[in-house]
């Protein structure tokens, strides 16, 4: 299977490059911040706000999925948020 970005083609897509650095999910970003401004994935895998966190970011984004929602594709969209 290739283990570049669909989205980006990132030589190696990896598990922080979704949340953190691929240009493709920077609009929902915001989401994944709420629990660690600086997307350190430790924080975010290791808090139950990051987790909350982490939920809402794949809902909205369909990450990780063979094949994702058009939406992610939307333009001038604005991602929905978690609860504080």
């Amino acid at each position: 299977e290739n283990a570049s970005c669909p989205t980006c083609g990132e030589h190696i897509q990896t598990r922080e490059h979704i949340p953190t650095t691929c240009p493709a999910f920077e609009d929902c970003r915001n989401i994944l911040q709420s629990a660690s401004e600086d997307l350190i994935v430790t924080d975010i895998i290791g808090t139950e706000k990051g987790i909350e966190a982490l939920s809402a970011f794949l809902k909205e984004t369909d990450a990780f999925k063979k094949s994702r929602r058009s939406s992610l594709y939307r333009t001038n969209s604005q991602p929905s948020s978690i609860p504080e």
